[in-house]
């Protein structure tokens, strides 16, 4: 369903399977969730793990915003995430990442 050449990451939540994608509006709902100053500020805190929960649970929502997915955020923090907090950090990395990287690459 996800395609990662795409920018696209699944997860499953509430045992459905979800397409994420962080589009540039879903960039633009991430730096406004999150008050940040730039994206290479979150990006930084993910690559040393200096992120938070609510850093996760903002990339996630914001991966389904961009995929067509329009979940709210409360809807969002009482699902079950398949894999738990630590899918749901990988997943969150994984959307980063292929936001930032080359058309095409799967990163």
């Amino acid at each position: 369903m996800a395609n990662p050449l795409a920018g696209e990451v699944a997860l499953v939540l509430d045992g459905q399977r979800h397409r994420l994608k962080l589009t540039l509006g879903a960039l633009v709902e991430l730096e406004q969730a999150l008050g940040a100053d730039s994206l290479v500020a979150l990006v930084e805190r993910f690559e040393t793990g200096r992120f938070s929960a609510r850093d996760v649970m903002a990339l996630i929502l914001a991966g389904l915003h961009g995929g067509g997915t329009p979940v709210a955020a409360s809807v969002l923090l009482s699902a079950e995430i398949e894999g738990g907090p630590v899918e749901a950090s990988r997943v969150a990395g994984q959307l980063l990442a292929r936001a930032f990287s080359a058309p095409g690459a799967a990163g």
